[in-house]
């Protein structure tokens, strides 16, 4: 391809990879491979890709014939009190991980070429929003406004783009997929949503980005979260108690365990609706968000305390 450029290495059973800079050049490469009846799958990320994405990539390479991967820091998903430019950005390193996993093309637009026009580019916004709107005001919604707006406009124009037959997400971002496969079924894309296994360091806490920015102390008490949400996990198999008393039982682990966070949230869900539930005798996802310094965790768990049917 002309204007694509292209890493040599040992990419796997593609030994190419190209990397495409604009919305015309990964459309080409899309071309090419519908031509040849390829399936397309797309793994979105904002970068510094860690065993968690590449989770996803594995998914993508073993679900489709071709995998692409977005690399793209969306300004439009960043609050005015969160700091865009404090996000990791590690496009070398991630253009190996991508290349040593075997991933096809890497789609690694700017800013300008997501939001052309110059003042929007300038502003991190868009003329045109995409929101679903009762499921981003729980959880993360409601202290983070406006984030999911931001999160399914450039989902749906990634979707637009690539027009990818499957698109992979990880479970640590529940809500965010939630939200994602409501879009893609109210706006009717043909794309089919898969949502990954969260990925967990050794003592459990969830693989992301941000687990750079924690100070030692902080990254010690960072896996009572996954703490938290087991514990939660225990007492709904054994007792089904009230929503209220799990999430009681939750701080209470946190304040022991991890003295230095500050709860953002404890909620108990409908895993479908993500409406808080009061009773734990059916499938429930447990969640919360805990800030650590000024880096804030997010992670969840799926718990079903009805016997299983034989």
């Amino acid at each position: 391809m002309e204007n694509l450029k292209r890493l040599i290495g040992p990419a796997g059973p593609s030994e190419m990879m190209n990397v495409a800079k604009t919305i015309e050049e990964i459309r080409r490469f899309v071309r090419r491979g519908r031509g040849a009846g390829k399936t397309i799958g797309l793994v979105p990320t904002m970068g510094a890709l860690h065993e968690g994405h590449l989770s996803l990539i594995d998914a993508a390479r073993k679900a489709c014939d071709l995998a692409v991967v977005s690399i793209f820091v969306n300004p439009t998903q960043f609050g005015p009190a969160e700091d865009l430019s404090r996000y990791p950005r590690t496009p070398e390193a991630d253009l190996a991980l991508c290349r040593q996993r075997g991933v096809d093309a890497v789609f690694m637009p700017s800013v300008e070429e997501i939001y052309p026009r110059t003042d929007m580019a300038e502003a991190g916004q868009s003329l045109t929003e995409v929101s679903v709107s009762k499921l981003s005001q729980t959880l993360c919604g409601r202290s983070r406004p406006g984030h999911f707006t931001g999160v399914c406009t450039v989902v749906a124009k990634l979707f637009n783009i690539v027009q990818p037959d499957k698109a992979f997400f990880g479970a640590k971002d529940f809500q965010q997929a939630a939200i994602i496969r409501r879009l893609t079924a109210d706006l009717d894309f043909p794309v089919e949503i898969v949502l990954c296994p969260t990925v967990r360091e050794g003592d459990g806490l969830a693989m992301s980005s941000r687990n750079a920015h924690l100070a030692p102390s902080q990254r010690k008490g960072a896996p009572a979260l996954y703490g938290a949400l087991r514990l939660a996990e225990r007492m709904i198999r054994e007792s089904r108690p009230p929503a209220e008393a799990v999430i009681s039982a939750m701080r209470q682990y946190l304040a022991t365990h991890a003295p230095e966070g500050i709860v953002d949230y404890i909620q108990i869900v409908d895993p479908d609706s993500l409406a808080d539930v009061a009773t734990t005798i059916s499938r429930v996802l447990v969640a919360l968000a805990v800030k650590l310094g000024s880096t804030r965790l997010i992670d969840n768990m799926a718990v079903d305390a009805r016997p299983s049917k034989a």
